[in-house]
């Protein structure tokens, strides 16, 4: 048995699960998602409490079980809470700025980069953090790391977007020969 599919999930107030024939939906005061329910797993929602059970015992069902579980967790916490990821820029005249929906990077290469945000994410931009905030984590990691891979810290100086607890480790750099 999954140790995390077997468990319950508890449902906060505000929040609303309705299962239907392959599809889960979760409405609460943020806003609603939605999920297809994968081939033998059963979803039943009793007493303010959403119960993820498997049919039978294959290997791909129990490989989806505990899946199946945090997916709906994730979605119960997002349109109760929501999720945010933050990122600091570092370097000398690394800078960010919002435009509109867009932010425009200043990330020392000859021009300007115009990163794109996508709808049902917001970014929030304060002197070199930018914070990610929205309802469905797996969209906010995504553009979290696709504003990351626009100029990965760099090992030697540390200069580069990075996540807000991330540890870069520096390398010590070219070593005088002893003559």
């Amino acid at each position: 048995m999954s140790r995390i599919g077997k468990l319950p999930i508890d449902l906060p107030s505000g929040v609303s699960v309705a299962v239907d024939n392959n599809k889960i939906n979760v409405s609460g005061p943020k806003g609603l998602l939605s999920q297809f329910t994968m081939p033998g797993i059963r979803v039943s929602v009793n007493n303010n409490q959403v119960i993820v059970e498997r049919k039978n015992d294959l290997r791909s069902v129990r490989s989806n079980h505990g899946l199946m579980r945090s997916l709906i967790n994730n979605m119960v916490i997002g349109v109760s809470r929501g999720f945010e990821r933050r990122l600091e820029i570092h370097g000398v005249g690394y800078r960010v700025e919002a435009q509109g929906s867009d932010l425009k990077f200043n990330l020392g290469f000859s021009h300007d980069v115009v990163y794109k945000v996508p709808a049902g994410v917001q970014v929030f931009v304060e002197q070199n953090t930018i914070t990610v905030a929205g309802i469905d984590k797996q969209q906010v990691g995504q553009v979290a790391a696709e504003i990351r891979a626009l100029k990965k810290p760099e090992p030697y100086k540390g200069k580069g977007i990075k996540y807000e607890h991330e540890r870069v480790i520096r390398k010590s750099g070219k070593s005088s020969k002893e003559t």
